[in-house]
């Protein structure tokens, strides 16, 4: 496995990190985790040099951190690296942060953390974090040695991000960073930042959670025609994996499959030569073109009070989006129960604050309500 050595990290850390956003799950629409599949996936990651393993409070409805104390804890604890996050936004009091933490600690059967985040930094979020003191707190808690290395995650506009990285001493930064967002959310002023304070960066999002998987057609043949074996998500992984100053790069990945894929690509990692720049450049303008909603399926708008389950309705819209096919639409639209279509939608906007991502939802769900009741065939 390809690994990274910062002098400011002082370990090395492999390439490729194991996310635990998107575990494979018991049932399709619920967060409980198929511990048997999810476990055979961290036993392949870790027979393959994958030391780093992310996961957060709020993760599969709280069910990741539990998953990572249990199938991490049948390894060394030196054999591997735990990070988690504070989620900022769910903050109410100072009391409140310390609770969060030392929940953490014992869901995840550690002592100490070697990554720790302020999670999903934004302007609204970085507000709360200095009305509580939380960069303060986790501060204390590195001192202690509860912490080795202290971040956050960012999902906001290059001028906060100046703000948090002016206010505070971090040991790392982490962005949503794939050939898509570099231009559209201005993730190459994000990474310019960090690279300016010599930060290591961890990338989320490399392939915008499995957006960049399938360009459709069109985009996908363009990046086969440069090299026909790789998937099509590879190329969106060693995009992230080429810049310099990357420390890992996450996967949130939910099968087998995906594993073996992801190992393949970071194990022998060739950075992007200048002929698969262009093409992959090529692809993207024809992938902007199909007017994809820019979900990652993070699922931080959710729950919807009106029961939509609002990233499985716009990963159906991108499909259509993607292959420009309505019986396709319709043949997923009508796996998801009358409930969670949307048509529920009633624009109450609770959704809007938490899309890291800025989108109008319920605008967007008025569009695929009306797109849903018209024809049904090609």
């Amino acid at each position: 496995m390809e690994k990274r050595l910062f002098t400011s990290i002082g370990r090395e850390i492999s390439l490729l990190g194991f996310g635990f956003m998107r575990l494979p799950l018991q049932q399709a629409g619920k967060q409980d985790i198929d511990y048997e599949k999810a476990e055979a996936m961290v036993d392949l990651a870790m027979s393959r040099g994958v030391n780093y393993y992310d996961t957060a409070y709020l993760y599969h409805d709280g069910l990741s951190e539990p998953f990572a104390g249990r199938s991490l804890s049948r390894y060394p604890r030196e054999s591997y690296c735990l990070a988690t996050k504070m989620p900022t936004w769910d903050i109410t009091s100072a009391d409140q942060v310390e609770r969060i933490f030392d929940e953490q600690l014992k869901r995840c059967r550690v002592d100490y953390f070697d990554f720790y985040l302020l999670h999903r930094v934004s302007r609204v979020t970085y507000d709360i974090a200095l009305k509580y003191d939380i960069y303060g707190i986790l501060r204390r808690k590195k001192e202690q040695g509860l912490i080795k290395h202290l971040g956050f995650s960012f999902h906001d506009a290059p001028p906060v991000l100046e703000r948090v990285l002016d206010n505070h001493e971090w040991d790392f930064g982490q962005l949503q960073l794939n050939y898509l967002d570099w231009q559209d959310l201005d993730a190459a002023r994000q990474y310019a930042l960090l690279a300016e304070r010599k930060l290591p960066v961890i990338v989320m999002e490399p392939i915008r959670g499995g957006a960049l998987a399938d360009l459709g057609d069109e985009g996908n043949a363009i990046l086969r025609a440069v090299n026909p074996k790789p998937s099509i998500a590879s190329w969106a992984l060693r995009y992230a994996a080429s810049l310099p100053g990357v420390l890992t790069v996450l996967s949130g990945m939910s099968n087998q499959e995906q594993v073996e894929d992801n190992l393949a690509t970071m194990q022998a990692f060739k950075p992007l030569d200048e002929t698969e720049r262009e093409a992959i450049e090529r692809a993207v303008n024809v992938y902007r073109s199909s007017s994809v909603i820019p979900c990652t399926g993070c699922r931080y708008c959710m729950d919807c009070p009106s029961g939509v389950d609002i990233p499985r309705v716009f990963t159906v819209y991108n499909l259509y989006c993607v292959k420009k096919s309505r019986r396709l639409f319709h043949i997923y639209y009508d796996y998801l129960a009358e409930s969670e279509r949307a048509h529920n939608c009633v624009g109450c906007g609770a959704c809007l604050e938490r899309c890291p991502q800025g989108i109008d939802i319920p605008g967007r769900m008025c569009e695929i309500a009306d797109f849903a009741a018209g024809p049904k065939t090609d």
